[in-house]
């Protein structure tokens, strides 16, 4: 059953959500407040991380993995040539 402590609180959520102004959160202020003194500078979107060289070329790697499995397939084929039977 529905206790009327439950309705009245339902109303002031509905109360609360409906309010002109909402105050920011905690961090917003913190940043707001040393943004103030201390602007940050320019970020470019999806900037280069740091410490990460230059990006190898897709052909490079597919080279790598298909020699590595012709590399595997001839090894397991000269395994079972000499294996004797």
């Amino acid at each position: 059953m529905a206790q009327q402590g439950d309705e009245e609180r339902e109303f002031d959520l509905k109360w609360a959500d409906g309010a002109e102004h909402k105050e920011p959160s905690a961090r917003a202020r913190m940043l707001a407040a040393r943004w103030k003194e201390n602007p940050p500078g320019p970020v470019p979107f999806r900037g280069e991380p740091e410490g990460v060289g230059p990006r190898r070329s897709s052909w490079i790697s597919t080279v790598v993995v298909l020699g590595s499995v012709v590399a595997v397939i001839v090894l397991l084929g000269y395994v079972n040539f000499r294996a004797p039977y």
